[in-house]
Formats: C-alpha cells, structure tokens, sequence
C-alpha cells in the first residue's frame, strides 16, 4: 500500500502575509514540513500542492514532487471541499497523509504513530485526525454550550471537548475523494499536546509558534 505525504501552501494568505515562505527560524514553514516529511520511512513521496512559484521552487530544490494548483482553486474564496477533491485525485497512492505546514511543531514520531494508528485501525474508522483538548468555558449567543453556570466546574473538569487542528490527517485517497475532505465519515481522532497541536493563523501564532520551535530545539527537537 503506497502512502503520500500532500502539502497544501498556497501564496496567499490574509492574516499572516506570505506565511509560508517568511523566515521562521532561519528557515520557512514550508521547507521544515517538506524536510520532515522527506525523511519519514512509512512516507513513500511528498508532494506540494501550490499556486505559487517560489514556493513550488522550494518543493523542487528539496526534491518532492510538486503540483500546480490551478488559481480558482487557490484562492481565499475557492471551497475547501474542491481543493480535497482536486489535490486528492492528482495523488496516486493509496493512503493520503495531509499535513499542514502551519503546524511545525509536531513531532516525527507523532506523524509516524497517526499513519500507524491508521494502518491498524479497527473497520468503522476510516480516517485517523489529530485534535486538540478545549478547556475553556465556551458560549454561544450568550448561552453556555459546555457547563451548567448554576453549577460550574472547575476547568479541569469540563467535559472533554475537542477541535481539529488538521496538522496530521490520514485516510485512503479515494475516501478523500468521495469527502472531499481530509475527515472521513468516522474518525479515529488521535490528541495532540499543547506544544504539538500550536497551528498559525495569526502573527501570534506565527510568533509562539517560531519561539517555541527555537526552545525546544528545532529540528532536532521534531526528529525525536
């Protein structure tokens, strides 16, 4: 059974200007993923999805397989679900491993336990997702969604609540291409700690995330 690695970066990007190619760490976000996932043995081939030249220049430098993305499907306004549909049928392995390089603080042997878990998962999953704990006191419109105000908890004691963090998605190609999406219609939802599950979306982000993977040792760090 073959298994493709599909790194999605697109050029642009409205709250982190150019977030993938800017420097992080005397290095970028895209480059550390592809190196990452380059030396994965249960990775057959990397491949990078993107619209942009000098990103596509980077995936070519390192040696993946790069694809470009065509512009309607790599804009802000294109629906993600034909984006999963697109990359997945340009993939021609079995099994698809996405990861976003806007999560650059998970580990090597993490990715190797998600396609793991995947490999031995039992028949209802058809999808392995890595998630992160909320435990935080959440409303909606007002309304508690997660606690009872007349008898609120301490919060480590609130019920256990989850979010995908879509840093490590597995699941067959043609399940991906059915979804349209990288979550299968049963998940096997495999938790992330706090420092693994860090995903950029904001300078802040962008900011924790790059001291936090210059603190705990960079690359060396992601290759235990």
């Amino acid at each position: 059974m073959s298994v493709a690695a599909l790194v999605a970066a697109r050029g642009g990007s409205e709250r982190v200007r150019g977030k993938n190619t800017k420097p992080f760490a005397d290095s970028t976000l895209v480059e550390i993923k592809i190196k990452q996932l380059m030396r994965l043995r249960a990775i057959d081939d990397v491949v990078l999805s993107s619209d942009d030249d000098e990103i596509l220049g980077i995936g070519e430098r390192l040696g993946c397989t790069v694809r470009r993305r065509p512009a309607d499907l790599a804009s802000s306004a294109a629906p993600m679900s034909e984006v999963y549909r697109f990359m997945a049928t340009e993939l021609a392995a079995d099994t698809v491993v996405y990861a976003n390089c806007t999560s650059p603080l998970v580990r090597d042997a993490t990715i190797n336990s998600v396609i793991e878990a995947f490999h031995s998962r039992a028949p209802q999953y058809d999808s392995v997702n890595t998630v992160s704990e909320v435990r935080e006191f959440l409303l909606k419109d007002g309304v508690p969604l997660n606690y009872d105000p007349l008898n609120q908890p301490r919060s480590q004691d609130l019920p256990n609540v989850t979010y995908l963090n879509f840093a490590v998605s597995v699941l067959a190609r043609a399940t991906m291409i059915e979804r349209k999406n990288v979550l299968g219609m049963s998940p096997m939802l495999y938790t992330l700690n706090q420092i693994e599950g860090i995903d950029i979306d904001t300078e802040f982000d962008f900011d924790v995330a790059e001291f936090s993977y210059i603190k705990h040792g960079g690359e060396a760090y992601l290759s235990t």
